[in-house]
């Protein structure tokens, strides 16, 4: 299990479970594309904007879930379902191993940051939002922890290596140290 060190720690793990969180809201948010039809989904989120839009016309927040609902459609839902149960299911296996402390999930949290930040910046290329900015320096400094942590589990994993094949070694031959002797008082 991981255990943070430090405070760059610690940020890590902040930051890795931020991630699990949103893998699992994208799960949700994939199942409810699929099982949910179109207008259903767009009816739950205009009552649920109603109050809000009444107070504030212009509610960012509000709009913006508003107008998603508008646009969805055909191919457009399967494809968002699609991505949505992938890109959260990557999500949610790569932190559960990175908190289970698995070496092997390092690199593969590292590659598909890297394929995430890589979309963000052609998305921001396209058309910049101040979220989709946010979340791309977020993933980026998600992405310098990451490799910190991992080389640091590298590191540590190699120093242990050695003394723990040593200790093992010890043992084994104190075992077979003192089946020996018993053999010896056994026959005498």
């Amino acid at each position: 299990m991981f255990r943070p060190r430090n405070w760059l720690d610690r940020a890590f793990e902040v930051g890795i479970i931020a991630k699990g969180l949103n893998g699992a809201a994208e799960l949700v948010g994939g199942l409810l594309l699929l099982f949910v039809t179109p207008d259903k989904l767009h009816r739950f989120v205009r009552a649920l904007t109603q109050g809000e839009l009444s107070e504030d016309p212009h509610d960012l927040v509000a709009t913006y879930l508003l107008h998603t609902a508008n646009g969805l459609a055909g191919s457009a839902v399967l494809f968002g379902a699609i991505y949505l149960l992938a890109h959260g299911l990557v999500k949610v296996v790569l932190v559960t191993a990175l908190l289970l402390n698995k070496l092997w999930a390092y690199p593969w949290m590292i590659v598909v940051l890297l394929a995430f930040i890589g979309y963000q910046l052609y998305r921001i290329i396209l058309s910049p939002t101040a979220g989709l900015i946010a979340l791309t320096a977020f993933d980026t400094v998600i992405l310098v922890l990451t490799w910190r942590e991992y080389r640091q589990q590298r590191r540590g994993r190699a120093t242990k290596a050695p003394h723990e094949a040593k200790v093992a070694v010890g043992h084994r031959a104190d075992r077979t140290d003192d089946e020996a002797l018993h053999m010896v008082r056994s026959s005498s």
